[in-house]
């Protein structure tokens, strides 16, 4: 075995060099039945989404996945999520689209460029808005944005856009694209935050280096700050889709809703989204297949979810093995 792998194998020892105290050993326990408390509680709400789905597994199969139809009448049931992936697919895509740009440079400006006396209360404004429950969001959604859109951005991106099917004419207040604004909304903190970390942990030397070989404020962002941290804002934009994908409350407020019996191209018609149907749909549902549909919904959505997590982990050991190799 080399001196390396001796290192590493000592370095691995629960209290390396000393004998365990009563201490350690508890805070050792404490801290793995934590961990294997988190794990159990998954596994729970797996389990528990599985067997709530059972009978539209075994009515549907993995094609409902893809089926377009949500018929909820006694002696025509049929059920799909592939309305609703399109929708869930349309709003998170669209609010990546609008929150990265704004969210990089708010990090941006609050990492490089803000003076030290607004730097702190901006900071903490982006924060709180993170910390704002999504149902008041959605609340000003009906009230303010909702409204707000209808009357001046729909129409000009209408007239500016309309030869594009996305941009049909708009009708009503609550619908796809209001969707789109209020969850950039509530990803652009996340990301924001992220990404000013990021920005700040990018070593000093580097910056002042780039500066000083004569590089302009934006050439050494763009050569040093964005490629040091990319790979963490990459982590960070999934992180935001993986939000993005899973809210209901908001999204159900503002998108209108539609029955789902086909897609809709149109971003200014009322839509939905899975998290939006099992919200507005499961308490009233009045069959048990519907019901069971539904469940299959979320189930759906948790193995989005899991995906989106553990992409957005491999990214960032990826990032951070490259950067100490580099190192």
């Amino acid at each position: 075995m080399s001196s390396l792998d001796t290192t590493n194998a000592v370095a691995r020892r629960p209290f390396p060099g000393r004998r365990a105290r009563f201490g350690d050993v508890l805070l050792q326990g404490v801290a793995g039945l934590a961990a294997l408390g988190a794990t159990f509680l998954v596994g729970l709400i797996v389990y528990k989404i599985v067997q709530g789905s059972k009978l539209s597994l075994s009515t549907f199969g993995l094609g409902f996945v893809t089926h377009i139809a949500w018929n909820p009448v006694a002696g025509h049931l049929d059920f799909g999520a592939g309305a609703f992936l399109f929708g869930t697919a349309v709003t998170s895509v669209g609010a990546l689209i609008l929150a990265t740009p704004l969210a990089l440079a708010v990090a941006l400006f609050l990492s490089e460029l803000s003076p030290n006396w607004l730097r702190g209360p901006v900071t903490a404004l982006v924060e709180t808005l993170a910390a704002i429950p999504s149902v008041l969001i959605g609340l000003w959604g009906i009230l303010v944005l909702g409204p707000f859109l209808l009357n001046h951005v729909d129409p000009a991106l209408h007239s500016a856009l309309g030869f594009i099917p996305l941009f049909g004419p708009a009708t009503y207040a609550s619908n796809v694209f209001t969707a789109i604004v209020v969850l950039t909304i509530m990803i652009l903190p996340i990301i924001a935050s992220i990404s000013r970390e990021l920005f700040l942990g990018v070593p000093g030397e580097l910056k002042e280096g780039a500066l000083a070989l004569g590089l302009t404020r934006w050439e050494m962002v763009r050569g040093v700050v964005f490629p040091y941290a990319r790979g963490g804002v990459a982590a960070a934009m999934i992180l935001g889709f993986g939000r993005a994908i899973g809210e209901a409350i908001a999204v159900q407020q503002v998108i209108g809703g539609f029955t789902g019996t086909h897609l809709l191209w149109n971003l200014f018609s009322p839509g939905d989204t899975i998290g939006s149907k099992i919200a507005a749909n499961y308490q009233g549902s009045q069959t048990g297949l519907e019901l069971s549909s539904l469940v299959y919904l979320a189930l759906i959505l948790l193995v989005f979810s899991l995906i989106v997590n553990v992409v957005a982990q491999v990214i960032v050991r990826r990032s951070a093995r490259r950067l100490g190799t580099s190192a």
